[in-house]
């Protein structure tokens, strides 16, 4: 494992997603639209049993900008490719670990700051979050963030243009986001749509979120770590032989 490659790969993309205003408000503003505009119109729709609609999905709206953003970072590997930067960190005497660990890491850190973003908007809508919880929720929003973008390290390192890697991508985020009970509540739904939610890994990411913020919970901390932490494992090794097989 060589740390300064992956000090090297996470420093160069944040420098580059700070450089990045339009992304910057977009993380900004797209909470915005979903937390105070799409909760506000839903709110009559959906009985919570004593919380607030806007409550419910506010964790939800923690982990969309999360998966959003992490998604958005790895397409830097197709720049890296498109400009021949990839080519000359894979000649270069780096294990293809280092590679592919600073990638999620770098993901991992933006999709981190653009999740906390979405905590500024706690007070507005009139949540208490304690100090111990929000100790355990820093961390579990740059693990949740590491999780999707080691899912978008394996989706960008097959795609080999910007056009195909926005169509994948959106075909992953939207359904992952919308079956993961971030918008609604997941009991009591057909059988078939029970299996694909229980599959998806950001379903056991707002699960935490939800727990650490609210109180509720679907599985236990630890089945949603354990599922998230295997998934990351899966996805960074498929991640590193993928880059194994690029010249």
């Amino acid at each position: 494992m060589d740390f300064d490659a992956i000090r090297m790969i996470w420093l160069r993309d944040i420098i580059r997603h700070f450089r990045d205003k339009v992304r910057l408000l977009g993380s900004i503003t797209r909470p915005v639209l979903w937390l105070l505009i799409m909760g506000t119109g839903l709110r009559a729709a959906f009985n919570m049993h004593g919380i607030s609609y806007t409550h419910y999905i506010f964790p939800g709206i923690i982990a969309m900008n999360l998966i959003f953003s992490s998604m958005q970072s790895t397409i830097s590997i197709i720049w890296d490719r498109e400009f021949g930067f990839l080519r000359e960190i894979l000649v270069a005497p780096i294990p293809r670990s280092s590679i592919v660990l600073g990638k999620a890491l770098s993901g991992a850190t933006v999709a981190f700051i653009e999740g906390c973003f979405v905590l500024v908007f706690a007070p507005v809508i009139k949540i208490n979050i304690p100090p111990v919880n929000l100790l355990l929720l820093l961390p579990l929003i740059f693990f949740i963030g590491f999780v999707c973008t080691t899912l978008g390290i394996v989706i960008a390192a097959r795609m080999t243009s910007f056009e195909g890697f926005g169509v994948i991508s959106n075909f992953v985020i939207m359904p992952m986001f919308f079956l993961s009970g971030a918008m609604f509540p997941i009991d009591n739904l057909p059988h078939w749509i029970s299996f694909v939610i229980r599959i998806n890994p950001l379903t056991y990411g707002v699960d935490l979120l939800r727990w650490d913020i609210l109180g509720m919970k679907i599985f236990s901390f630890y089945v949603d770590f354990l599922f998230l932490l295997i998934f990351a494992f899966i996805m960074l090794g498929i991640g590193v032989f993928e880059f194994s097989k690029t010249n």
